[in-house]
This record gives C-alpha cells, structure tokens and sequence, in this order.
C-alpha cells in the first residue's frame, strides 16, 4: 500500500512587521509563521509529520481570504478573523490555542493568567510553550500574551513584530515595553 502525501499549499506574505508565510491544507487555513522564525523548522516539522504533508507553492481561496483580512487587521478595519482555521498539534497545544481565541483585541494576558483560566495554574511553562507552538500567527493571538510584570516576553515572530501588532491594536505600551526589547 503507497502512503500518498497530502499538500499544504503556501504563500508567501510580506505583512508590515515581517514576512509571513500562509498555508491551507484542505479548505482550512493551517499556517500563518514568520518567515524568520524563532524556532525555525518546528512548527513546519510538526504540521509535515501530522497532516502527512510537503509543502508546495501555490495559491488557494482560503489563502487568498487569509491575505486580505490580513490586509484589513494591518489596515486597522478589522479586529477579528472568519476564516475556517486547522489546529494541529496536541491535545493540550489545541486547548491553549482555543484560549488563545477567547484574548480580545487590544487586551493581553499574562502566560500565568492563561494558565489559571485553564484551571492548571501550576502549569504556566506547559502554557507558555503551547503558546509558542502556534502555527497561525495573529489569527491565533499568541502575541497578546505577554510576562506577567507586563513586559514582552517570546514571541515566534520577535520582540519587534510583537511590539508592533500590540500597538497596532491600540494597546497602551509606551514605557511598559521599553526596557524588553
């Protein structure tokens, strides 16, 4: 029996505060990373092994619709996303990434109040590096959590593209961030 690879089909987006590259897989959207990543390969490695996957160049509708409410968040005329999303990872990374979810724009959370909302507040490292195992950058706001004495801590994407899209969406940074990056 032939084990046929499944196609993640990718483009390349050059949003204000770095590169990224979106991919779908079937008709969801399933990567949104920095080109220049922090932890380069991971995410890829993950959802390659998981979905049985290669990469491929190539356009899609649900790229496509990524790229414009992309345009429109980058723009300030749109603060949530509708487009059909796939979580791949673990249990407990999807249950994070879910809680990701629920962070409104312009607010942010501390990793040790994401941990107690998940009622496993002993678990903040376990949260922090679900956290950062987020393959859909800004779709799943990853960027809104932030060190719990208020200043920018990890981020896939760097420090700079953080600060960037917490002050894109209007959240009161001048002074707290200073002395992070």
């Amino acid at each position: 029996m032939m084990n046929t690879k499944h196609v993640i089909l990718t483009q390349h987006y050059p949003s204000p505060c770095g590169d990224l590259i979106l991919g779908s897989y079937e008709d969801r959207l399933c990567l949104c990373n920095w080109v220049i990543e922090k932890h380069q390969g991971r995410v890829d490695k993950r959802l390659q092994n998981l979905l049985n996957a290669d990469y491929k160049e190539g356009k899609s509708d649900i790229i496509q619709e990524a790229a414009r409410q992309l345009d429109e968040y980058f723009k300030r005329e749109r603060t949530t996303f509708d487009i059909p999303i796939l979580f791949t990872g673990t249990d407990f990374q999807k249950i994070v990434w879910h809680k990701l979810l629920e962070i409104p724009y312009g607010q942010t959370l501390s990793y040790g109040e994401m941990a107690k909302r998940l009622d496993i507040p002993n678990a903040v490292r376990a949260v922090a590096n679900a956290n950062g195992a987020n393959a859909l950058s800004i779709f799943v706001p990853c960027h809104r959590v932030i060190g719990s004495d208020r200043s920018l801590t990890g981020y896939g994407g760097g420090l700079t593209a953080k600060k960037y899209l917490l002050e894109l969406e209007s959240i009161a940074t001048v002074g707290i961030f200073a002395s992070s990056l």
